[in-house]
């Protein structure tokens, strides 16, 4: 499991630009980044898990921007605009359309979603979790709600290769589902009751 906070990002400055910029990466660079960061701290065995998350905090943060890009491109509202019928079918299509994979969003209580992923490049080598992916996600979503959103990864390596599944929502609500699943409570009751 892997839980990224919005909250600690609060400091964090973004880069403004009228033109979104981005780049394409083959998924093997989720693997070289693991072992990279590790062999960068002397070959220890435990990955420096909140540099990786704040990384793919950045990228989330300036991701949700090309989003709002790519809506417009695609005679659509902002994102903060648009229907809740409409707004799971475009971002399953954005990512998919970037590279990224597939995407489905699913409500579990009014307070907890989840994101569940497949043909996802970080998940395909799930050693350790998708590190990159879990603070992704919190920045975007964030943005997307101006308000720290926390991520929790669970299911990770058990939903079979490519594929893993994410649950979003407010600080302190994911740190209530985070304790509850310590204690050994199931994580859809834990979200249910949340």
């Amino acid at each position: 499991m892997t839980l990224a906070e919005g909250e600690r990002h609060g400091s964090m400055s973004l880069a403004t630009s009228t033109q979104p910029r981005t780049v394409a990466l083959p998924v093997e660079f989720f693997a070289g980044l693991r072992q990279s960061a590790l062999a960068a701290h002397g070959g220890a065995t435990v990955l420096p898990v909140d540099a990786i998350r704040d990384a793919g905090y950045a990228a989330g943060t300036a991701l949700y921007g090309h989003f709002a890009t790519w809506l417009s491109e695609q005679g659509e509202s902002h994102p903060d605009k648009l229907s809740d019928e409409r707004f799971p079918w475009l971002l399953e299509a954005f990512f998919h359309g970037i590279g990224w994979g597939r995407v489905e969003l699913h409500a579990l209580s009014d307070a907890v979603m989840a994101l569940d992923v497949s043909e996802w490049g970080e998940a395909s080598d799930n050693a350790g979790g998708c590190l990159v992916s879990t603070g992704l996600f919190a920045g975007f979503f964030g943005r997307l709600a101006s308000a720290p959103i926390s991520v929790l990864e669970v299911d990770t390596g058990t939903a079979g290769p490519g594929r893993s599944r994410f649950l979003l929502g407010s600080v302190d609500v994911m740190g209530y589902v985070w304790e509850a699943m310590e204690r050994g409570i199931p994580y859809d009751r834990a979200a249910a009751s949340a």
